[in-house]
């Protein structure tokens, strides 16, 4: 989605109320314009509060969903820097679905966690609303001492008198705090005076997920609950044309034989008794107009699309055409690559209870409210829909997340869940199984690239075209009824580009004075979705070889060759060279091993990765991967080095092993036996080393991933001589 943070329409603090509990701070996020704070005692409140309580400790809404990626421990350390907590007492809370937790790197107003946006969204709101119950308690005790506020400091949790050394808990002072006014505007610190931020720290959530106390969806237990799974069409697009419920119904346990929108529900007491019903059940399919679709008829049509289909300019500089045409010799390469699933660890999963006035709803999802545009609403709004209930009669519960990876950014497991509450009239916990989710994800779109590049007589590219063939994410979201104007506003690029089609391919940072990228729409019915790093995922991986290939051409060296091209690009070159370095590029290798090197900027997070890598057998043995990545100001060195080292591993598993396929209409893969990841012993030794930066933060949940297959495919390039133009890895 987009990377633009709106900074003219954030809006900060307005009121504070008091409780008997202490301080509570409420702050206005971004993208809420409107909206007024809920009184204390409303149904979703807190928004986006500060909470200091009596006994002294500081409680933090966390606005973003817990996937493993750390937004906990790096929200609370914002807020925990400028209230100057005592660490020992610090909470934290899942936020409610609220639009006053939309997320401002959105163009709409969204409750939502994706685009590696958390942090440089949060990184001035939380730190004002810390900064603003600060304010509030260090006014309390000045109050209270009879002397002026810039006469006392804050720490540890504790306000100081400077020249009388009297200090006082925060806990003390939370309820007179509560009756003063919020301040309109506060100082944040100066990043000198940071005591946490920038600290490699230990993450709050890990306690709990030692001893088992963490909640996660599928840990979601509600009196009364019942337990349901779900037949769904084999076939995409497919509908239930009949079924015979008497074989499931014998089943002990089962409950309830229910039809929805998906399919046919079976509601049993327990997991094992609904899954041995949907054994049962004899269902007959509609299978519809894609009963026959398979990847090899997909691939077909991707090609022709290439060659016959209507290509949007995405970017268009000099005239490449031209160029091309009048080049002595032209480097022509087609790259295909395949859909793939998330495989979260956590198997889809929701539970909700649809009463008369009311709907509750606890879900490990990314999506906590929608926008009217969107098809594919967040968890609030397709309850609301479900229900017809107002949304103020709609609970959220965000659980942990056992990973996301943008699976949960969808809401159709949520959908599933409030229908089949609705129909049985009692709480429902939906549950899919491995096999379920495999078949009916919102995988990374499939898509084929057509590249052409001629050299200079340095041997530098004076001209290069990438025609990129992939479905749109962004149009499968929209209704037909809408006009292409309104794609501007959801994230698409001029002329109806899909920007997270073609992200990272045309904005590349190299210099060639001739270059167009264009796109061609492929839609199929094959349903597509957000995957750890979106359009980044394959066109890191198309730019960067066909670069190493250019090179390869030029005689030239793949590292100094992009060198050459980045004088204009700094923060590209500075990550380049430091993963170079330190990984020993152009020293010798044990012998068998081979360097390849690749480059991204994602999320506004600039990343380049060595990979070390041997051919045993015809099998490639990834070694050592060396990152560099320039992530803006670091919060917590810990959470940047767990993520861009999470990347690599994800990347790696679609470079060795990731591929959805069709046939008969039908994915074939199901499991992990089928649909692996990396295993341990297939993990390479992964090192991470961070660029200093004063820029403001930005994301690193993603930008590990587009860098890693290209490095390792151009290392097989030097190891073999072959290309490598598809994925996953044939040798």
């Amino acid at each position: 989605m987009g990377e633009n943070v709106f900074v003219s329409r954030r809006r900060f603090l307005k009121t504070g109320a008091a409780a008997a509990a202490g301080l509570t701070v409420a702050a206005y996020l971004p993208g809420c314009s409107g909206e007024a704070p809920p009184k204390a005692d409303a149904p979703f409140a807190p928004n986006a509060w500060v909470r200091v309580h009596t006994d002294g400790s500081v409680t933090v809404m966390v606005d973003r969903s817990e996937m493993g990626q750390g937004v906990i421990t790096a929200l609370t350390m914002l807020v925990a820097e400028e209230i100057d907590a005592d660490m020992n007492n610090l909470r934290y809370e899942q936020a409610p679905a609220n639009e006053i937790y939309s997320n401002p790197v959105f163009p709409v107003p969204v409750q939502v966690t994706g685009g590696s946006a958390t942090v440089r969204a949060a990184w001035i709101p939380m730190r004002e609303a810390g900064a603003r119950a600060r304010a509030m308690l260090v006014a309390a005790a000045a109050q209270q001492w009879g002397v002026k506020p810039d006469s006392c400091r804050t720490e540890n949790g504790r306000v100081i008198h400077n020249a009388s050394a009297r200090s006082i808990g925060y806990g003390d002072l939370a309820i007179i705090a509560a009756t003063l006014p919020v301040p309109k505007s506060v100082a944040l610190k100066d990043p000198t005076k940071f005591r946490l931020i920038g600290k490699a720290m230990s993450r709050i959530d890990t306690p709990e997920k030692v001893t088992g106390e963490a909640q996660f969806g599928i840990d979601v237990r509600v009196r009364g609950m019942l337990t349901a799974v779900v037949a769904r069409c084999p076939v995409f697009g497919g509908k239930v044309k009949s079924f015979d419920d008497a074989q499931a119904k014998a089943v002990p346990g089962v409950r309830h034989i229910v039809a929805i929108e998906s399919g046919v529900a079976v509601v049993a007491d327990n997991y094992w008794s609904a899954t041995k019903g949907r054994e049962a059940l004899q269902v007959t399919w509609d299978e519809g107009a894609h009963a026959t679709l398979s990847t090899e008829e997909l691939k077909t049509r991707f090609r022709t699309l290439a060659a016959q289909g209507e290509a949007k300019p995405a970017r268009n500089d000099g005239d490449a055409g031209k160029a091309l045409g009048g080049a002595a010799s032209v480097t022509e390469a087609a790259y295909e690559l395949p859909f793939l699933a998330h495989a979260t660890m956590e198997p889809m999963n929701c539970t909700a209870h649809v009463e008369k006035d009311r709907c509750r709803v606890w879900a490990p999802t990314q999506f906590q409210t929608g926008f009217p545009m969107f098809l594919n609403g967040g968890a609030r709004s397709v309850a609301k829909n479900i229900t017809g209930l107002p949304v103020e009669a709609i609970e959220v519960h965000t659980t942990l997340l056992g990973g996301g990876f943008g699976r949960r950014l969808q809401s159709d497991f949520v959908a599933e869940a409030v229908e089949v509450s609705k129909s049985v009239g009692a709480p429902v916990q939906v549950i899919w199984s491995r096999e379920d989710d495999t078949a009916h994800d919102f995988y990374r779109p499939m898509s084929y690239h057509e590249l052409k590049g001629a050299l200079g007589p340095d041997g530098l590219p004076v001209a290069l075209h990438h025609r990129i063939v992939a479905p749109s994410i962004i149009l499968r979201d929209l209704p037909s009824w809408m006009p292409a104007f309104a794609t501007n506003l959801l994230g698409a690029t001029r002329d109806g580009v899909d920007d997270s089609a073609v992200e990272g391919a045309f904005d590349m940072p190299y210099a060639i004075a001739n270059l167009r990228v264009d796109w061609v729409h492929a839609e199929t019915p094959v349903p597509i979705g957000y995957w750890r790093s979106v359009g980044h995922s394959y066109t890191a991986f198309v730019v960067e070889s066909f670069i190493d290939e250019l090179a390869a051409a030029a005689r030239q060296d793949p590292f100094e060759y992009r060198r050459r091209m980045l004088a204009n690009a700094p923060r590209h070159l500075a990550v380049l060279e430091l993963a170079a370095r330190k990984a020993g590029w152009g020293k010798p290798l044990p012998e068998g091993r081979f360097h390849g090197i690749a480059l991204s900027r994602s999320f506004l997070t600039y990343v380049a990765e060595v990979a070390e890598v041997s051919v045993e057998n015809g099998v490639p043995k990834v070694h050592r991967v060396v990152c560099a990545v320039d992530c803006g100001r670091v919060v917590n060195p810990n959470i940047v080095e767990q993520q861009i080292s999470g990347g690599v591993v994800f990347g790696l598993s679609a470079l060795l092993h990731g591929e959805i396929t069709l046939q008969d209409g039908r994915v074939q893969q199901s499991n992990f036996h089928d649909y692996p990841v990396v295993r341990m012993n297939e993990a390479p030794r992964i090192e991470v080393h961070i660029v200093g930066s004063t820029e403001d933060p930005t994301g690193v949940g993603e930008p590990g991933v587009p860098p890693l297959a290209p490095a390792v495919c151009n290392a097989l390039f030097r190891a073999t001589g072959k290309r490598v133009r598809s994925l996953p890895v044939r040798l």
